[in-house]
């Protein structure tokens, strides 16, 4: 089972929430490899069986430009067998909180077999370890759904 985390952060707010799905990895046993966006190879996607990706929203909901290309990638490559979810931080204060979020969200919807989403206010707080969970317990159980239709069909 190959999970990859692809992430950006400028406030640290994304990392911090980008380490808590990793502890809730960790907690149930399961192996997931990180990358800063700029260390993550765009040009295998296909490569992985689930590809978590972790940003920010800039401005009014954009996405920042460090991840452009990450969502071009997805919009070029086949990868409707790769499982996706997505997550990031935001202020309410912008119109469109954590626009970032959900402009990947949709596109993943079309590009991918996506899972799950999260959304959080600014820096994660404790509260936030229980979302976390649940948003891994999600993308586990779509992934093991997907790996045995793909192991019934191989």
């Amino acid at each position: 089972m190959k999970i990859a985390m692809v992430y950006t952060s400028v406030t640290g707010n994304t990392e911090a929430l980008m380490r808590m799905i990793e502890q809730a990895f960790q907690t149930q046993g399961l192996p997931v490899d990180i990358y800063p966006i700029h260390a993550f190879d765009l040009e295998k996607l296909q490569q992985w069986d689930a590809i978590i990706v972790g940003t920010y929203s800039w401005g009014n909901g954009h996405i920042p430009r460090e991840m452009r290309a990450l969502f071009a990638a997805f919009e070029q490559q086949e990868t409707r067998a790769v499982v996706t979810a997505v997550f990031g931080t935001g202020d309410s204060f912008y119109p469109h909180f954590c626009g970032a979020v959900d402009q990947f969200r949709d596109m993943l919807y079309v590009h991918t077999d996506l899972a799950v989403t999260l959304k959080v206010e600014l820096l994660p707080q404790e509260q936030d370890v229980q979302r976390c969970q649940a948003f891994v317990e999600r993308l586990m159980t779509r992934l093991n759904q997907h790996l045995e239709q793909k192991s019934i069909f191989n």
